[in-house]
């Protein structure tokens, strides 16, 4: 699973997704692209499921480039347990994705069997994307 080596701060406060993305709006490295239409925390299980799909899918095809990093700490507490004594332990990693963000590259195949594949990667994200050329 994806997480960082190390952080400056253990646990973050949970914030909000606010507007569009600045950064990483443009198919940079392959020939397509997925975009995110809609904000959301993606998981580190997440990005790694659909990474096994794309690997698998495109068999030794072509090139995949993930832009997103799951970098953000999401905490827990126990079940059935009182309010207050502090924040509980860290439970997983999330990525946030605001709508516009590019999340996975791919480069080498033809564009109907990326079309496939980006359906199949839409389906584990759980988000409302769209498929981008580079231009």
């Amino acid at each position: 699973m994806l997480a960082p080596k190390k952080v400056k701060y253990r646990k973050m406060m949970k914030g909000r997704i606010r507007g569009n993305a600045t950064r990483s709006v443009f198919v940079a490295f392959g020939e397509w692209g997925l975009k995110a239409q809609t904000p959301r925390y993606i998981s580190a299980r997440q990005i790694e499921a659909c990474r096994i799909a794309l690997v698998r899918s495109i068999k030794k095809g072509g090139k995949v480039w993930i832009r997103i990093f799951p970098d953000k700490p999401i905490t827990k507490k126990p079940a059935e347990t009182r309010m207050g004594k502090g924040k509980g332990p860290v439970e997983g990693w999330v990525a946030p994705v605001k709508p516009g963000q590019i999340l996975f590259e791919i480069e080498g195949i033809p564009g109907a069997e990326v079309k496939k594949v980006f359906k199949l990667i839409t389906h584990k994200l759980g988000i409302a994307t769209t498929m981008v050329a580079r231009r």
